[in-house]
């Protein structure tokens, strides 16, 4: 495409400051700057889309509270989803009309395609699963869901973005129902190669910094 993307890392954010930074991204992009894919990871947040049920809120939120988790109702379209460290998060600021693709289906389809691009070159086959915004490892039996989606849209201007599950501690979505589909299991990249990793070890770092450059990497190739 003829537009150009900015990726930049911008390391642990809260939840709160990412939006803030994704609001002014969308401002500086109607005033004539670049498309911009913002990097990043969250301290435990779950967040609530507009689609979202409260019954998939599994956990009282004075209880999350109480844990250190907090819990955002948000403007992207999905259900409820839970950030965490060993997330790779991916906040897409984009002109779809300037990209002369006024359609958000076809938008989410690219998501995926560029995580599902990423992965392979990580050794992790994946897809799509008809009617399910997503991306889903590429094996038989229970669906694994390695990456969530969703975005939300100002006069043509995306925000929000993908969540791709790397080496966070996938206990934490015992506190949701992920996405609101019942009957898909949450996995992710550690898992899928059983890799034992000490979140915040530097092998843990290592690790997860390799997975992010692949993903900015697919990312760059599909949107600039």
């Amino acid at each position: 495409m003829a537009n150009a993307i900015e990726i930049s890392w911008l390391g642990s954010v809260r939840y709160g400051a990412a939006l803030e930074r994704q609001l002014a991204a969308i401002e500086a992009r109607r005033a004539g700057g670049p498309d911009q894919l913002l990097l990043l990871e969250h301290p435990a947040v779950v967040t609530l889309g507009r689609g979202s049920k409260p019954e998939n809120l599994l956990t009282p939120r004075a209880q999350l509270a109480a844990r250190g988790v907090e819990v955002h109702e948000i403007a992207r379209g999905g259900d409820v989803t839970l950030h965490a460290p060993g997330q790779l998060v991916g906040y897409l600021v984009a002109d779809l009309a300037a990209r002369g693709a006024r359609d958000v289906a076809l938008w989410l389809r690219g998501i995926e395609a560029s995580l599902i691009e990423a992965l392979g070159e990580l050794g992790v086959p994946s897809r799509r699963v008809e009617g399910m915004t997503g991306v889903f490892v590429d094996a038989p039996g229970t669906a694994r869901k390695i990456a969530s989606i969703g975005v939300g849209m100002r006069r043509w201007i995306t925000y929000h973005g993908f969540a791709l599950n790397v080496s966070l501690d996938l206990a934490g979505f015992a506190d949701i129902v992920p996405c609101g589909l019942s009957g898909v299991t949450m996995t992710s990249l550690a898992r899928e190669q059983r890799r034992a990793l000490a979140l915040g070890s530097a092998e843990e770092r290592a690790y997860f910094a390799h997975a992010r450059e692949r993903v900015a990497a697919a990312f760059e190739r599909a949107l600039a």
